[in-house]
């Protein structure tokens, strides 16, 4: 039996918008915000690491101990974006019609298990590379219930001493943004 040629290309086409419409309701959505942080739009994060340079929001969570040190987690070896390399202790995007404050105890429940947080808000910059560009709201943790790392989402945690942070040589083992925000916030 001979099917007529137009009813089955417009089933193929059926089928691959279909396809197309599953695979980015999948994907994960982040919000395009202005230089003040203001939402302007969303766009697939793969389309925000790929190149587009569309400006969206991250959050990041410093952990201090009682002497002073700080937390940090190492980027797993599968991060497409320097892996391996010592980082603040939580990281993330904010999703589409997410807050900052709901993105931050999020991150901070997958990436540390922390339930119960207290942050302190440091202050927001600008972060750019040649994939992505990215407006980060950095935190300062003032309180917190035990810390319980999530091994699937980090490599390896622990705390840093300043001095081990700022010895020399070691600046190759953390990441820039790291390095940023300790100068900037931490010092």
């Amino acid at each position: 039996m001979n099917l007529p040629v137009l009813p089955l290309l417009c089933l193929i086409l059926l089928v691959a918008l279909l396809a197309r419409a599953c695979r980015a309701r999948r994907e994960e959505w982040l919000p395009i915000v202005d230089g003040k942080g203001r939402t302007i739009g969303k766009a697939t994060r793969r389309r925000c690491h790929g190149g587009s340079r569309l400006l969206h929001p991250v959050v990041h969570l410093h952990v201090t101990g009682p002497s002073g040190e700080i937390y940090l987690q190492k980027r797993g070896k599968n991060k497409a974006l320097l892996p391996g390399k010592w980082d603040t202790a939580v990281g993330g995007h904010v999703s589409a019609g997410e807050s900052i404050e709901e993105a931050l105890k999020r991150e901070s429940l997958e990436e540390l298990g922390i339930t119960r947080l207290t942050a302190r808000f440091l202050g927001s910059y600008l972060w750019e590379n040649a994939r992505e560009r990215e407006l980060v709201f950095t935190f300062l943790c003032t309180g917190r219930d035990e810390i319980r790392v999530n091994t699937s989402e980090i490599e390896e945690a622990r705390y840093w001493t300043r001095d081990s942070i700022e010895a020399p040589g070691n600046a190759t083992l953390f990441t820039p943004n790291f390095l940023h925000e300790y100068a900037s916030f931490l010092r």
